[in-house]
């Protein structure tokens, strides 16, 4: 959330990085005992009085006017006293040095960092390389954000943490593109979208390094309908149809950190309109439509990143949506299962009985904790976001009585008790989500 006004927004910081700048402030104070010049000394005096502002400014949310005087404390008295060093555009906050100012800045909300950003070139590299965001992920510290569109090709994200909405920059596109399947993953720093233009298919990347859209990626095979999802910085693809229609049994590996994409060993069953997720470390495939058969696949497959081998799971996923006999709706017009994994557990949301259930791994077995909230509506599942977000799940659809005009997004931390839904935000937008993924870094 690099550019334009919109980013521009502060907030309160956690007490870890105020703990962390009294740190800062300490460190000034031996720095000044030890430093010899008394011209120096009046100077770093009057940069410890900024430091003093700056610990006192972060309970009010001024993040981004106070870190930048503190910056340009720092680096006047570096350009006074210090000629043949690093300038304002090389050098983070000089006095603390590099280590020690990208500690404090690992702690600050990335929502911060479009401000951070602004404050020199330094700062700009930092957090535009992605380096900043390799750190927080060896250190585990995430944020997770929702990124979803009901008015395509508009994306918008939201921050459950501050109750903060986001625009997105608007999704270069055209109409073949935005009435085709699309599916959507976020993997590292990157939003994916996958659809077809007029005569092939296409990947939209959204950065929120950059703040913008590309697109020219290509799979090693071309597909849509596939189930997806992501750890970390790689993402796994499996099944789907290519683009003759096909089912496929294929699946790939993308890398976000090198671009690249791997083909991996094929499933034991081709499959299309299934889901994706990650338990363990390990990768699953649940549910879709197979070959010359129309029902729903009730089997899943395990994909174990250190053997490089797929485990047939049966009756994995055995009964979706309350089974034909409630829906009488065909598996093809029913969306692909409604999963979501928080602290490696499996949950499944079911839209027909509305209900929620978790998944006993060592019994292979589901069991009903809870229902869904109360207001939201789908399509036979379509239309109706259910993903983890965090320790939470969250569901993201439109409420039945206020004319398809308002999003609803609810969230629950799911426990031993039945699931108690809370309402974190609502907007004036369509009631239809087309795409939803979150993005955890």
């Amino acid at each position: 959330m690099l550019e334009g006004p919109t980013f521009l927004v502060s907030r309160d910081l956690p007490s870890s990085c105020e703990q962390e700048t009294r740190w800062i402030y300490n460190s000034f104070c031996v720095m000044q005992l030890t430093n010899n010049k008394r011209g120096l000394e009046l100077e770093e005096e009057a940069v410890l009085r900024k430091s003093c502002k700056l610990s006192d400014a972060l309970e009010e949310g001024e993040t981004k006017k106070n870190i930048q005087d503190l910056s340009l404390s720092l680096n006047q008295a570096n350009d006074q006293n210090h000629a043949t060093d690093q300038t304002d555009s090389t050098s983070l906050i000089y006095q603390l040095g590099r280590d020690i100012s990208i500690n404090c800045l690992l702690r600050c909300s990335r929502s911060d960092y479009g401000s951070i950003a602004s404050l020199n070139q330094s700062f700009r590299s930092l957090i535009r390389t992605g380096e900043l965001y390799r750190l927080r992920r060896q250190m585990g510290i995430i944020e997770h954000w929702v990124y979803f569109s009901c008015n395509l090709p508009e994306w918008e994200a939201f921050d459950p943490n501050t109750g903060r909405w986001m625009r997105l920059p608007r999704m270069p596109s055209n109409e073949c593109f935005i009435c085709s399947d699309k599916e959507s993953l976020a993997v590292g720093t990157e939003l994916l979208v996958f659809g077809k233009e007029i005569m092939s298919p296409v990947i939209y990347r959204y950065s929120i390094l950059m703040n913008s859209w590309s697109s020219g990626m290509e799979m090693n095979v071309p597909r849509c309908l596939f189930g997806s999802a992501s750890l970390g910085e790689i993402a796994i693809l499996a099944g789907g149809c290519d683009p003759r229609g096909n089912i496929l049994s294929s699946a790939e590996l993308y890398n976000s950190e090198t671009g690249t994409w791997e083909l991996l060993p094929n499933m034991n069953k081709a499959r299309k309109m299934c889901s994706g997720v990650f338990i363990d470390g390990k990768f699953y495939v649940i549910g879709g439509i197979g070959v010359g058969n129309s029902r729903q696949l009730t089997c899943g497959e395990e994909f174990d990143l250190q053997t490089r081998k797929w485990r047939e799971i049966p009756n994995m996923f055995p009964r979706r949506n309350g089974g034909s006999e409630v829906t009488d709706v065909s598996a093809a017009a029913e969306a692909p299962p409604l999963v979501a994994v928080v602290n490696n557990v499996l949950y499944a949301a079911d839209y027909a009985l509305q209900e929620v259930r978790r998944y006993d791994k060592d019994n292979n077995s589901w069991v009903t904790i809870g229902r869904l909230p109360d207001r939201i509506v789908s399509m036979n599942g379509w239309g109706l976001a259910f993903r983890a977000c965090g320790n939470r799940l969250i569901v993201i659809g439109g409420p039945r009585a206020l004319d398809g005009r308002v999003i609803e997004i609810n969230a629950c931390v799911p426990g031993e008790g039945v699931p108690e839904w809370n309402l974190l935000a609502s907007r004036q937008s369509g009631s239809f989500v087309y795409n939803c993924a979150v993005m955890g870094c």
